[in-house]
């Protein structure tokens, strides 16, 4: 399902999402310790300064489209989750990433493998580029590639939760290709970008397999 979800509903997910795999033993969430998570000044960007009503209003939003759902128990205090991965099946690093990706914006996979390592530890780049290229190729896509920026060698990745609009570019940002943002160039260079990173990660997966059609081939020789 595409989803077109507020500022404050990405930070509650997101937030949500974070706690349950670095602090399981807090969670499920409370009112109280969920709004300090969204507006805890590290490992987020933009740092958010929300108020118990806009967090409740959220949650109520996010419970309508499933997302979140209030966890039963013992306590008198009300708890939340999120239930992402009953509605994506996540692997585990498919779900590290969008996690940052919510927290932090659009983010290179070198950023994005440095900040997701508490809840999942990429191996190398090429495992991120792997489990970006899964989120893609979901129907509706999760994440796409962003034009590559004046002067940068990686490209940046972003989530789809929040919709289709890329965020808004720097003063120092605003031409593509040498056509003004927001025309048919801007658009075209979006979708060469994503082309170029989809080669690059097929073509590691096929020397992948020649690597190991190789190995192969020597326990007959």
């Amino acid at each position: 399902m595409a989803l077109e979800l507020s500022e404050v509903e990405l930070r509650v997910l997101g937030a949500l999402v974070e706690k349950e795999a670095t602090t399981p033993e807090y969670y499920p969430l409370s009112l109280n310790a969920l709004v300090n998570a969204c507006n805890q000044k590290s490992n987020r960007d933009p740092v958010m300064s929300l108020d118990e009503e806009s967090v409740r209003h959220a949650l109520r939003s996010l419970s309508d489209q499933a997302l979140v759902r209030s966890a039963g128990g013992d306590s008198r205090v009300a708890k939340f989750e999120h239930r992402l991965n009953e509605l994506f099946n996540f692997h585990r690093h498919e779900i590290a990433l969008i996690c940052v990706l919510l927290l932090r914006g659009p983010q290179t996979p070198g950023e994005l493998r440095t900040r997701a390592e508490r809840m999942y530890a990429f191996e190398d780049l090429d495992g991120v580029h792997s489990a970006l290229n899964l989120l893609m190729r979901r129907e509706p896509p999760l994440v796409k590639v962003l034009p590559r920026q004046a002067g940068t060698k990686e490209a940046r990745y972003m989530h789809l939760l929040g919709g289709d609009a890329a965020p808004a570019l720097s003063a120092n940002d605003d031409r593509v290709f040498g056509a003004p943002a927001g025309t048919s160039a801007s658009a075209n260079a979006e979708r060469i970008a994503q082309l170029e990173e989809e080669v690059t990660v097929l073509r590691r997966e096929l020397e992948t397999l020649r690597e190991q059609f190789a190995s192969f081939q020597k326990q007959f020789q």
